[in-house]
């Protein structure tokens, strides 16, 4: 018996500064709408997993996997709750595939959710900081935004990379954005609209940063020989890889380059028997848009330092050879952190499966999404297929 992994449904509610919704009315609403679209009775679903960074810090509400299970009227399942700080619905992704690959689980419902506007800007911060190296580097007032500035102002001097570059993603990305019903934000940006917003933490602007959102993802995951019961359009997890590296940033070699992520994309296309040229469509972590440049070069699809000239060239737009973030990214779907690597799934089988509407990647059949938590320290690589 095959014990390759599908998923045979995918759902989200949309992202935004949801006032009127709380952390459980969002998963509740993806995970229906996964359930709904795999045709899943729910009495065949034998588990649940829920990626979540700081719930107990954002809404002072922890154990989401039974809160979640509870809510879904799902009954007396196995229920996971799992943190791997951005990267955390990658991770509830690689955990229910491992389980389902095992055969401890046939069928699970993945989700993604973080509720972050009930607390105020500041707080926000404060919690979103936890995730990098706290004593050496939070503690010391080192925001996530002054830490990409470091690898942004880095990679300026290395590489020559301006700021216009580090405009190019968000004003792609806005594009993309423009299509996506369930994107935060559903409009296009001009370039110098972004080079002429406020400054973050120099050379970083307020519009090369992925907003607070509020947001859920979901999947419905299954054995291969399960999901025709379900669905006619299956898409298929090709591999899972993870890999980690230093917490903070005064311990890597380089600060330009996501080793955990040069690593993890190297398995994960080996695992496959892919290289990148066999990607059609990439969803690449982008919570500031240095952050995409830099993975542009560490997934191979340009040399070291070319990320920049290469979103120039349009090479990673819609059309382009290897298009990236047609979703519109974290810059312009958003960012509710623990949903953010499930939301790039459900893009992917979207894609895969012929249903991405206008930002549709013309044949694609299989993609590759890069969940990074913190700066790098956790690098998670999903490859699917058709």
């Amino acid at each position: 018996m095959s014990n390759r992994v599908a998923i045979a449904g995918v759902g989200m509610a949309k992202f935004g500064e949801l006032w009127d919704k709380n952390l459980r009315d969002l998963s509740l609403e993806a995970g229906m709408y996964a359930i709904f679209d795999a045709g899943v009775p729910g009495s065949d679903i034998d588990g649940m997993v829920i990626g979540n960074m700081s719930a107990g810090r954002f809404t002072g509400q922890e154990h989401l996997g039974a809160l979640a299970v509870d809510q879904g009227g799902l009954g007396h399942i196995p229920a996971y709750s799992v943190e791997a700080a951005c990267a955390s619905g990658g991770a509830a992704i690689r955990h229910a595939y491992m389980a389902i690959k095992s055969g401890v689980h046939d069928c699970m419902l993945v989700l993604g959710a973080e509720k972050m506007s009930d607390v105020n800007q500041t707080e926000a911060m404060n919690t979103i900081s936890v995730a990098s190296d706290w004593e050496w580097e939070g503690m010391f007032g080192a925001t996530f935004p002054a830490l990409y500035a470091f690898m942004a102002r880095r990679h300026m001097k290395e590489y020559g990379t301006t700021e216009e570059h580090l405009a190019l993603p968000t004003v792609k990305n806005h594009a993309n954005a423009v299509h996506n019903e369930l994107a935060q934000f559903q409009r296009a940006v001009p370039l110098k609209v972004v080079m002429g917003s406020g400054m973050l933490a120099d050379p970083l602007r307020v519009l090369h940063s992925a907003p607070i959102t509020d947001g859920a993802a979901g999947l419905v995951m299954c054995r291969e020989d399960l999901v025709k019961k379900y669905t006619d359009t299956p898409v298929y997890i090709e591999t899972s890889k993870q890999r980690s590296d230093t917490l903070a940033l005064h311990d890597r070699k380089s600060i330009t380059t996501f080793n955990s992520v040069v690593s993890s994309t190297k398995s994960a296309l080996k695992a496959a028997s892919l290289e990148l040229k066999d990607i059609d469509v990439l969803e690449l972590h982008d919570s500031f848009s240095i952050g995409e440049i830099m993975l542009t070069e560490d997934v191979g699809i340009c040399e070291k330092g070319q990320g920049g000239k290469t979103l120039e060239e349009g090479i990673t737009e819609i059309g382009g050879k290897f298009p990236v973030n047609t979703s519109g990214g974290l810059k312009a779907r958003g960012h509710p952190i623990g949903a953010t690597g499930v939301a790039q799934i459900v893009e992917l089988a979207l894609q895969l499966r012929g249903d991405a509407d206008k930002r549709q990647v013309d044949g694609a059949e299989k993609g590759l999404a890069v969940n990074i938590g913190g700066t790098g320290a956790t690098s998670i690589v999903h490859i699917v297929g058709r």
